[in-house]
Formats: structure tokens, sequence, C-alpha cells
């Protein structure tokens, strides 16, 4: 495995970006559920952070970020959440980086990196709990995953200026 320096620049960048994130999630807190009849399911906003250091940053500070994501939760809301959150984070942004490997757009890149995100929840919250009655729940969060991952990647395409300029644009 190559092992690499992190400049306290890119330091410096991913650290605001897990801020953003954080501060997405919890704003996320305040809206209503997308799909009321299943438990759990937000629109994802903090994973626009996650796509945006994948496809503007490189794919270890994607890592890095659902990472510390997860960790916050673990902290946060308890080993349960942690756990959910970094098993659904972490697949997510292996499926994105997959998925930028092809000619898919943008929208079907966050569709499947929702899909992906809830999937691995799914999976995670199955064997922690050892019963199949979860997995009624799998055509809900592929509905959710859908709904969610296009509207993140329409958000996404409105706030990448924004979120370039104030991360990247060198203050005096």
């Amino acid at each position: 495995m190559v092992s690499r320096k992190w400049s306290a620049q890119e330091i410096t960048r991913i650290a605001l970006l897990f801020a953003l994130a954080i501060a997405l999630s919890y704003l996320e807190t305040t809206i209503p559920a997308v799909i009321p009849i299943a438990p759990g399911i937000k629109l994802g906003l903090s994973n626009i952070v996650t796509m945006f250091c994948l496809y503007s940053v490189n794919p270890g500070a994607a890592f890095l970020v659902a990472a510390l994501k997860g960790g916050f939760a673990f902290l946060t809301r308890g080993f349960v959440a942690g756990v959910l959150s970094l098993s659904g984070g972490i697949f997510s942004v292996l499926i994105l980086w997959l998925c930028s490997r092809t000619k898919m757009s943008l929208g079907m890149r966050s569709v499947c990196g929702a899909v992906s995100h809830n999937l691995a929840q799914l999976v995670v919250e199955f064997f922690m709990i050892r019963n199949r009655a979860v997995l009624a729940f799998t055509p809900a969060l592929i509905l959710g995953g859908i709904v969610c991952g296009s509207i993140t990647a329409v958000l996404l395409k409105y706030l990448l200026p924004v979120i370039q300029k104030s991360v990247f644009t060198k203050k005096s």
C-alpha cells in the first residue's frame, strides 16, 4: 500500500468539508421523512459533500469524510448509528468511485450511491439483529435511494460551484 503525506492545505479542506457534511446532516434532521413508511430514510444531504470530495478532491478524501461521519455518528448517537453510518458511507463511496469510472451520468451515479448506502445499512442491520423481518424494508429502501439519490444529484449540480469556490478559493 502506498502511503502519502497530506499537506496542511489538504487537511484543512477536508476538515472544512467534514464540518459542512455534519452541518448538512444536522440540517437534515429538521426536514420531515422523505418516505414515511420506512423509518430512517433521509435525504442524505451530507452525501453531497462526500460526492464532492470524490469528484473534486480525490477518492481518499471521500473515504476519509465518510469514515469521519461514521465516527461522528458513533460519538453523538451511539454504536448502532456509528456502524450504520460507517458501513453505508464507505460502501456508497466505493460504489460511487466504481461508477465514476464509467460513462454514467451524475444522476445515475448518485442513485447508485444512495441505493448502495441503504442496502449496506440493511445488510449490517440484518446481521446485527438476526431477524429476516428487516429485509421487508428492501423495496422502500431502494425506492428511497432512487428518490434521495436523484435529489442529491440535482443539489450537487447546483451547489458544486458554491462549494468549489468556498473550499478552493485562496483568501489573502
